[in-house]
C-alpha cells in the first residue's frame, strides 16, 4: 500500500489522484479532515493519529505541512518521521524545497526535515520542488486593475527573475517516483530512488518585465513594469499573519537579488515537456480577467 499525506491540499490531492490511477496497488490518502473515499484521519498536530493512518503503508508520500511558524512545522514533521518508523514504512518520499530557495525563510524546516529523514530506519527520496507558477501568476492577476487603468504593473521584484514550475508537473513526478518505489519494494529488487535527492527546479524563469508582457497580451494594451521598494510591499501585507508576511518579503527579496533563478535540474528527466511558466501565468490571468467581466 501507498499512503499520501495532505490530500486535502492541491499538491497532495493531485498526487493521490494520480497514484490511484497509476500505482498498481492500494492507495490511501491521509488528511486532518479524514473525509472522502479512501482517506484516513491524520492530524499532524495530533501525533497519536499518525501511526494508525500509516498502518499497512510500505511507501509513504510525505507532503510537507505547509505554512506555519517554524517551531510548529518542525513538531509536525518530526511526528510524521517517528510515526512512519513506528508503522514500519519502508520508503518515504518527501516533498521539499528546491536548492535555489536555500536562502528563503521557508527553507529551514525543509532542510531540518531532510536531516531527520536521513537518520530514520527507512529508505528516503527527497523531491526538492520548485516554487509554484501560481506565485507570480497571483502577482500578475492582482496587478490587473491597476495595469488596465494606468498601463503600469508595479511589483517588488527588482530586476530579478524566479524559476517556477507547474504544480501539476511536480505532482506527476511524485506519482512516478512513488509508483516505481512501490514496484521496487514489492519485488524485492534494487530500489532505484532510495537515497536520492531530485532537484525539480523550474525550467523557465519570469520577472517583473515578463509579467508586464503577459498583462499586455491579456489586456490588449501596453503595460510597463515598475519596481517598487520592499518597504512599500511590506505595507501591503498588514493583514497577513506575521510569519506569512515574513515569508513573502523573503521571497521578494530573493527574487530581487537574483537568487531564485535556477540553472538546470532534474525535472526534464521525468517529464517529456514541462509546462512553460509564461503559458501557465497567462492562463491564470486570462481566467481571472474573464471571471471578473
Amino acid at each position: 500500500m501507498i499512503v499520501v499525506t495532505g490530500v486535502s491540499g492541491a499538491l497532495g490531492g493531485a498526487i493521490f489522484g494520480g497514484l490511484r490511477v497509476a500505482a498498481g496497488t492500494a492507495v490511501a490518502g491521509a488528511s486532518s479532515s479524514g473525509g472522502g473515499a479512501g482517506v484516513r484521519h491524520a492530524d499532524f498536530d495530533r501525533p497519536e493519529t499518525l501511526e494508525r493512518a500509516f498502518e499497512g503503508a510500505r511507501v509513504l508520500v510525505f507532503v510537507s505541512a505547509g505554512y506555519a511558524e517554524d517551531d510548529v512545522v518542525l513538531a509536525r514533521h518530526g511526528a510524521v518521521v517517528r510515526a512512519a518508523a513506528a508503522a514500519g514504512v519502508e520508503h518515504v518520499i518527501y516533498t521539499s524545497l528546491a536548492g535555489s530557495g536555500e536562502r528563503l525563510t521557508i527553507a529551514l524546516p525543509h532542510r531540518w526535515t531532510e536531516a531527520r529523514l536521513a537518520e530514520a530506519p527507512f529508505d528516503v527520496t527527497v523531491l526538492r520542488n520548485a516554487l509554484y507558477a501560481e506565485i507570480p501568476a497571483g502577482l500578475a492577476l492582482a496587478g490587473v486593475p491597476a495595469a488596465a487603468e494606468s498601463g503600469v504593473f508595479a511589483a517588488p521584484l527588482g530586476t530579478g527573475r524566479v524559476s517556477v514550475a507547474a504544480r501539476e508537473d511536480l505532482a506527476a513526478v511524485a506519482v512516478r517516483v512513488a509508483a516505481e518505489a512501490w514496484q521496487d519494494v514489492a519485488s524485492g529488487g534494487a530500489r532505484r530512488h532510495a537515497g536520492r535527492t531530485y532537484e525539480l527546479e523550474g525550467v523557465s524563469a519570469v520577472g517583473g518585465h515578463d509579467l508586464a508582457e503577459v498583462l499586455s497580451e491579456v489586456l490588449g494594451r501596453p503595460v510597463a513594469y515598475r519596481p517598487v521598494p520592499l518597504r512599500e510591499a511590506r505595507a501591503g501585507l498588514a493583514g497577513l499573519e506575521a510569519y506569512q508576511a515574513g515569508h513573502t518579503i523573503s521571497t521578494f527579496s530573493n527574487i530581487g537579488a537574483g537568487l531564485l533563478e535556477a540553472g538546470g535540474g532534474d525535472l526534464p528527466a521525468f517529464l517529456d515537456a514541462p509546462r512553460p511558466a509564461r503559458d501557465l501565468i497567462a492562463a491564470v490571468v486570462r481566467t481571472g480577467v474573464s471571471s471578473a467581466r
